[in-house]
């Protein structure tokens, strides 16, 4: 008797809108560990920034990949899926009652397709030189050399993405070839649930997430990881650390900082609701209340498996 394929279970949506309490909840009714796709809690040091699962969190499930690197040694997708698929594999094979499962929770689209869809980047290593160099150029020039020179790679990476544009012009520079010319694709032998969350009320979630950001030592951190790596880390321009650079240097005030953090995420989660629309095909999760939502994802894990 044939026997079916082990199933991963994708937990997604845009930012704030609740993925890191449902994926505990799903964690603890299915005896499952929480694998981050988060593409910027693979940091270590970025905790308050990236809303990153606290101790208490992290007590009432198993959280993997997480804190994979220092925030100066980035990691690019090919390196992610060399860290991530032996997890998600360790964790399909781990003895426990029923299917074989995994649940993968976050936020990052391109990496979750990585991992779901077996996408294959080209192996280009880190160009130091190459990346001082597109540093010194300014994202907004970056963002516009890649539009000239690989217009698919650029329509899919947002214009203030500085690590993700200078990973694409890399690439570019170093084989001659657009990324976007490279990228294969060989699917795992897995069977594939996708959940979506995207709540009505995410801007209001937006607000009171950036208020316990700035609460719970934002700034602080931020100070933290300029002295040991600079001002100029490229994961200081992502939102939040960018704004709390600017405070601690005297440019803003925390009022303004604060309303700033809070624009660029409304932004951002914009750019990743329409991600999630076009480029994966999930069962959307309705209801506020995360006992609802949990019996939702519970239902449809049945349903896949039969």
């Amino acid at each position: 008797m044939a026997t079916s394929p082990p199933l991963v279970i994708v937990l997604l949506g845009p930012t704030a809108s609740g993925k890191t309490d449902l994926a505990i909840a799903v964690a603890q009714a299915l005896d499952l560990a929480v694998l981050n796709v988060d593409s910027r809690q693979l940091y270590r040091g970025m905790d308050v920034g990236t809303a990153k699962p606290n101790t208490r969190q992290r007590a009432a499930a198993r959280h993997e990949l997480l804190d994979l690197r220092d925030p100066d040694q980035p990691l690019n997708l090919q390196e992610f899926r060399a860290l991530a698929e032996p997890r998600i594999e360790a964790e399909l094979q781990r003895p426990r009652p029923g299917a074989a499962m995994a649940l993968l929770a976050g936020g990052s689209g391109l990496y979750l397709q990585a991992l779901t869809r077996g996408l294959q980047p080209p192996a280009v290593p880190p160009q130091p030189l190459l990346r001082q160099q597109f540093s010194s150029l300014g994202q907004p020039l970056c963002h516009q050399l890649l539009q000239l020179a690989d217009p698919g790679a650029a329509a899919r990476i947002a214009a203030a993405d500085a690590v993700r544009t200078q990973r694409a012009l890399e690439v570019l520079y170093a084989t001659a070839q657009p990324l976007s010319s490279q990228q294969g694709a060989s699917p795992p032998p897995w069977q594939v649930l996708e959940l979506g969350l995207d709540p009505a009320d995410l801007k209001r979630r937006i607000e009171r997430r950036t208020h316990q950001l700035y609460q719970e030592g934002l700034v602080a951190e931020t100070g933290q990881l300029i002295s040991r790596y600079g001002a100029d880390l490229p994961l200081l321009n992502t939102i939040g650390y960018a704004e709390a650079r600017g405070l601690l240097a005297g440019d803003l005030d925390e009022t303004t900082a604060m309303a700033l953090t809070c624009q660029r995420t409304r932004q951002f989660a914009k750019r990743q609701r329409t991600w999630f629309r076009r480029q994966h095909q999930p069962h959307w999760l309705a209801g506020q209340q995360i006992d609802e939502q949990l019996q939702q994802a519970l239902r449809e894990v049945g349903r896949v498996l039969g």
